[in-house]
């Protein structure tokens, strides 16, 4: 494949000049290849895979010049019954969320065999043998049920590895990788780029790997594509631009993964946070007529957390992290016992819970969902002073917020805009904003950099820290990714299946872990 692309958003009026999308983007690929394409969000990777499967919008197809050379084909100005014949069979994408590519209520067997029929002459029985054999080359654990199963149904790595099953359904030529494992765990995240390498070995395909994560590139990649801005700054083999990049926003990049450590409490620093024997059961029946079944998320565990401390929450999905920081908000029932500041946590809707629920408050993994788009920012940041101090009149609430808005990196104007302005990195800030508005002793940090870039991922936890010195703010921080653990964390807890596999101090855990699971963890993140 060989392409040479512009794309110029058209403009406005006689006199404004078009702005490049992207400019003058050129590469080859070889049959049996691997490519990766990096650079942070706005760079232009995902404009150019769109690009390569005929997917930009119809307003701004005329306004691309160039070719992409596929197979002697210039695909430029390819009609839409020649795309619908080549895409998904001869050029394959494999999109960075799974569960909101595949149809929540159509089992995935069909779903499979939706797309190989598209494609090829084959009966129903023929189809559904064939896409049973792909989820075994995927490696789906038990793929005879798992093709009755739904997709909510499904681990995020299970769904990961049914999309590749879909995407390798026709034998392409070309498979895009779109961020394909950027939510996910460490663990899984290794599973699924050796399994992509191995499917290239396999078939001889042409694999274009899209991502943010130099650190990915390392393991999969012959040859890379450094962007910026809608132009490519950097290219070569992968060896060679990882250990000398030759442009300053290559090395900006690999600079930008989390480093050092944090700086030890002092010690006689008091208990903030203490959970005792803390156990969630889940119950739940597989229809209206069956029996309820009883699931254990959580079980046995304890932890304390000092002030001023990080605890560094890790594990593999369904391991109870999430479980865990719901069950010290209150949010699900538990047997055990749970302290806050030397107090027991009282049942909610009492006096003393809405006290609790000041001192401690959360920063979620998606910013964008977390923020509300029908408000302004000034609005969403202040909503909770307006229910919680009544008192305060709109001036003092709107300087409250004014101050918040520039000790994250924000102006004070800002609060007059909407979250769909903003940039990924600004809507963190943004919700660790509406967090600490309320002044509280405990942040929950779910996953707070994981959908980040990894120069905004940077400035976040840059921002983070800082805060915390300021504050003597206490985290708990829930993560995948150990290279922000070992950056941020004072101490780690290991969770495996709702059991605490392992505790210490961070440079304990990384350097020597004494669980074969947490070795494992951590080989994991080494490898990719």
């Amino acid at each position: 494949m060989c392409s040479s692309l512009t794309l110029r958003l058209p403009s406005n009026g006689p006199d404004t000049a078009a702005k490049a999308i992207l400019n003058e983007v050129s590469f080859t690929m070889e049959r049996g290849e691997t490519l990766a394409v990096v650079g942070e969000s706005g760079s232009g990777k995902s404009t150019l895979g769109l690009c390569l499967l005929g997917l930009l919008p119809k307003g701004l197809v005329p306004f691309v010049d160039g070719e992409i050379i596929f197979d002697r084909t210039n695909l430029i100005g390819l009609d839409e019954p020649s795309w619908r014949r080549l895409r998904g069979a001869r050029i394959s994408i494999i999109f960075q969320e799974p569960m909101t590519s595949l149809n929540p209520v159509m089992p995935i067997g069909k779903q499979i065999v939706e797309a190989i029929r598209v494609h090829r002459l084959m009966s129903k029985a023929a189809a559904w043998d064939e896409a049973l054999a792909l989820l075994k080359r995927v490696r789906i654990p038990d793929p005879e049920a798992k093709m009755y199963a739904y997709p909510g149904q499904l681990s995020g790595g299970q769904r990961q590895r049914v999309m590749i099953a879909m995407a390798l359904s026709n034998s392409p030529d070309l498979l895009i990788a779109d961020e394909p494992t950027t939510a996910l765990d460490v663990t899984i995240q290794a599973e699924i780029i050796t399994l992509l390498k191995q499917l290239r070995n396999d078939t001889g395909m042409a694999l274009l790997f899209v991502t943010h994560d130099l650190t990915l590139v390392r393991s999969i990649a012959d040859r890379v594509l450094v962007m910026q801005n809608g132009a490519v700054v950097e290219q070569g083999p992968a060896n060679e631009v990882m250990q000398t990049p030759k442009h300053d926003y290559t090395r900006y990049l690999l600079a930008c993964r989390p480093s050092g450590s944090k700086q030890p409490i002092p010690s006689g620093s008091p208990e903030l946070l203490g959970v005792k024997n803390l156990t969630v059961n889940y119950t739940r029946s597989s229809s209206l007529f069956s029996k309820r079944s009883k699931t254990t998320a959580l079980e046995g565990v304890n932890l304390s957390v000092k002030a001023g401390q990080t605890l560094g929450i890790v594990g593999e999905s369904g391991s109870g992290k999430s479980t865990l920081a719901r069950a010290i908000l209150q949010l699900v029932s538990y047997d055990g016992q749970i302290r806050f500041a030397g107090q027991p946590v009282c049942k909610v809707a009492s006096p003393g819970f809405i006290a609790f629920r000041k001192q401690v408050q959360v920063v979620f993994q998606d910013p964008y969902g977390a923020l509300s788009p029908r408000m302004t920012i000034g609005e969403f940041i202040a909503e909770p002073l307006r229910a919680h101090f009544p008192e305060l009149s709109q001036n003092e609430r709107r300087h409250r917020v004014a101050e918040l808005l520039e000790e994250i990196g924000l102006g004070r104007a800002d609060m007059h805009r909407y979250p769909h302005s903003f940039s990924g990195g600004q809507r963190q800030r943004i919700a660790i904003a509406r967090a600490l508005v309320m002044n509280p002793q405990m942040l929950i940090l779910d996953e707070p950099t994981s959908a980040l870039d990894v120069s905004v991922q940077l400035q976040v936890l840059k921002l983070l820290r800082r805060l915390q010195e300021q504050h003597n703010l206490t985290y708990l921080l829930i993560t995948h990714d150990l290279a922000v653990v070992s950056a941020m964390a004072d101490e780690v807890l290991v969770l495996k299946d709702g059991r605490e596999v392992e505790r210490g101090a961070t440079r304990q855990i990384m350097d020597d872990p004494q669980q074969e699971y947490t070795r494992r963890l951590v080989s994991a993140a080494m490898a990719v």
